[in-house]
């Protein structure tokens, strides 16, 4: 018996493979930026976006670094 209760349609879907084995995460990195993180179980994709708009690793990387 599955502990999911959450309908199919409501799923977070990977973009490139279109799986709904998809972890996604909602966070605020250091600098103050709204992002939203996916992982796909299936063809193992990362992906970040803010705003709706595809954020590179470097970019994210760059504004989550801690401010000296």
């Amino acid at each position: 018996m599955s502990l999911v209760t959450t309908p199919t349609s409501t799923l977070a879907t990977c973009g490139y493979c279109g799986s709904v084995r998809v972890t996604s995460i909602s966070m605020t990195l250091t600098d103050g930026t709204p992002v939203d993180f996916a992982s796909c179980h299936t063809c193992e994709r990362r992906s970040w976006s803010a705003s709706g708009s595809a954020l590179a690793l470097n970019s994210v990387l760059d504004r989550a670094r801690k401010i000296k």
